[in-house]
């Protein structure tokens, strides 16, 4: 069902659907909605989605409602633990929200609907609410909550201004010993900003330091007394404030089936309102749903089509025919038209309308759907076969409730075999009994549908004069490709069309061009209008190439004297190479030497070629510059290359 949805773009049906919803419960419900097979449910359904969008034509949105972390709240409640003040705060919303949404419903009583009746399963726990409201306000628990939080807050207020006063005074009197001008908090506690220098100056208890140790922070003696005051003056807040917590907590939780009944109606009327909401911005239609195998729909949009310039699908099958071949030129909507006609049919399923101006949709056990290039890469399936393994899927799926949809049906091979493939996977599912529909471009599918009983031929019209699809389904009348009248207005000779006319067809007709077939070799190439490539100019062999004939230590004989060498330099790009004779070293031309032994097989890996090469007094100038500049040291040798033995 998952590939079904993909094809047939059900799922961007969804998601749209989802992102007009509000509570994560809807939009759950959403990613998991798949069509229903009872027809009293469907019917019920699509009642619920005309009454909400009947509901927002007449009255509007209804008010939105703050569901945010309300599980979380319920669950909490649930297990006897103490909601934080922003948790009420948001389960105050909640119910605010309630009873607007109840007072909407009732204003829209008057519609008579059934669906504002669900205002009675809604309980905003006026009691509740007001409580909360009077004791929560910004994430934190009001003075005004209980006399006694007031009257402490009030108490830590007027103490915590008499130590900054104190604390200020100290600063003014001894300005030499601080850092800074203004008194400072650290650990809840007042503390004055003192220079590391003074700190036996000012009498009091290090609290804190500054990051480089300059500053210390001290609370000093004279108000470590008042500071001990003010903590158990917040002790005693944060006491109150957690009694009020937990007071509003328990009535939260002696009201839990309230709360819960009323989270549950609200995201049902949040799903219903975002499937009124998606008709709204589709324009679309209730369509009649049914058991009968018949499908009609008319002037029918594509959901993801623009309404201002797609033509409308009117279409119909069922009450004579099982199955539809649909034939035209590419690009002419065939895929378009099919693929309306299957996301109708799960939209209509799930409850949803359909744009379209009147839809008469079947109930179907399935959709299956063979659409678009199969081609599968990581299991190395060709097109074919990927559409091939597909269909016979379907075809061990389809049943007589079963809706197929199958896109270029025996594409993708041979056409001759193809042609006899399609034709037998329709004769399979006449016999299944299934409503299927099927684009094609071989005649003898269309032959074959116009003479078989159930089955009938669609085309696609295509105005062949201005070369335009007009993207309107023509039911009983069989299509053309028309890729000869496209090629022709695309500027394809006469010649050309009329031998692809005489190949596809088998016989030439009348044109004012004949065509005279050359022999081999009297009829040249034509030259082409771009660009031409630019030839390397080939040597007689690459100076790679030149370099693999010989490697440096190969045993050679130089001819015509027959004499023996090792190769010291390898060929170049003139095809000449250096070998080591024994008086002299020789260049000669690779042509006049030839391999005896190759080096590989006469010396070790890495072999050093200076010890046959170089000359004593050489190795030995060498030897001495390894240990270090030498002034006045020359060595006159040619470059020598270390062996590597091949792999």
């Amino acid at each position: 069902m998952d590939q079904t949805f993909h094809t047939l773009e059900f799922h961007r049906i969804l998601e749209k659907l989802e992102n007009l919803s509000h509570t994560e419960a809807a939009k759950e419900q959403i990613r998991n909605l798949t069509p229903s097979l009872k027809e009293s449910q469907v019917q019920k359904d699509l009642r619920d989605t005309t009454e909400a969008r009947t509901i927002l034509d007449q009255m509007g949105l209804p008010p939105a409602v703050g569901m945010k972390d309300l599980s979380d709240i319920i669950t909490t409640a649930k297990q006897g633990g103490c909601l934080t003040a922003e948790e009420l705060e948001q389960t105050g919303i909640m119910l605010t929200g309630v009873k607007r949404y109840k007072e909407f419903l009732n204003r829209c009583k008057h519609l008579e609907l059934s669906l504002p009746y669900y205002e009675l399963e809604l309980d905003p726990l006026d009691e509740l609410s007001r409580a909360i409201y009077e004791s929560i306000r910004n994430g934190r628990v009001e003075d005004f909550a209980s006399r006694g939080l007031k009257n402490v807050r009030q108490e830590i207020g007027r103490l915590e201004e008499k130590l900054r006063t104190k604390a200020e005074n100290l600063l003014r009197a001894n300005k030499k010993y601080f850092s800074d001008s203004f008194v400072t908090i650290r650990n809840g506690r007042i503390c004055l900003p003192v220079k590391k220098d003074y700190k036996s100056s000012v009498p009091g208890s290090v609290i804190d330091q500054s990051s480089t140790g300059s500053t210390l922070f001290i609370e000093p003696a004279v108000i470590a007394a008042l500071n001990g005051e003010l903590e158990l003056l917040r002790i005693e807040e944060e006491n109150e404030v957690r009694r009020i917590l937990y007071t509003l907590t328990a009535e939260v939780e002696e009201n839990l089936p309230v709360l819960e009944k009323n989270k549950h109606f609200l995201e049902k009327l949040d799903f219903l309102f975002a499937k009124g909401r998606l008709s709204e911005e589709m324009n679309a239609i209730e369509p009649s749903i049914h058991t009968d195998r018949i499908i009609q729909i008319t002037n029918g949009r594509h959901p993801f089509m623009n309404p201002e310039t797609v033509v409308p699908l009117n279409f119909e099958m069922g009450k004579k025919e099982r199955g539809i071949v649909i034939t035209g030129p590419n690009t002419g909507g065939k895929t378009v038209s099919i693929k309306t006609v299957g996301l109708f049919s799960l939209m209509a399923q799930c409850g949803l309308h359909v744009p379209c101006e009147k839809a008469d949709l079947c109930m179907n056990s399935q959709v299956l759907c063979d659409i678009g290039d199969g081609q599968n890469i990581t299991e190395n399936l060709s097109t074919f076969s990927a559409h091939i393994t597909n269909v016979l899927k379907i075809l061990e799926e389809a049943g007589k409730e079963s809706l197929v949809i199958m896109d270029e049906l025996g594409s993708g091979t041979d056409p001759a075999e193809g042609m006899g493939i399609a034709i037998a996977i329709l004769d399979e599912l006449r016999h299944k009994g299934c409503l299927f529909l099927a684009t094609t471009h071989y005649p003898e599918v269309k032959t074959y549908a116009k003479e078989t009983e159930g089955i009938t031929n669609a085309r696609m019209a295509f105005d062949k004069e201005t070369l335009k699809p007009l993207y309107r389904m023509e039911i009983g009348e069989a299509g053309e490709s028309c890729a000869l009248a496209i090629a022709r207005r695309l500027g394809m000779t006469e010649d050309m069309i009329e031998k692809a006319r005489n190949y596809a067809y088998g016989e030439w007709e009348s044109m004012n061009h004949p065509i005279h077939d050359s022999k081999p070799g009297e009829k040249q190439f034509q030259s082409s209008k771009g660009p031409r490539i630019e030839k390397e100019k080939k040597t007689a062999k690459s100076n790679t190439a030149m370099k693999e004939l010989f490697a440096i230590g190969d045993s050679v004989m130089i001819y015509p004297d027959n004499k023996k060498g090792i190769v010291c330099r390898p060929v170049n790009e003139q095809g000449v190479m250096q070998v080591q004779m024994p008086d002299k070293k020789i260049w000669i031309n690779h042509k006049r030497v030839k391999r005896l032994v190759a080096a590989s097989q006469m010396y070790p890996e890495n072999y050093d070629f200076s010890i046959i090469f170089d000359t004593v007094e050489n190795r030995k100038a060498r030897h001495k510059m390894e240990k270090g500049y030498q002034e006045g040291l020359e060595i006159r040798t040619e470059e020598i290359q270390t062996f590597h033995k091949k792999q």
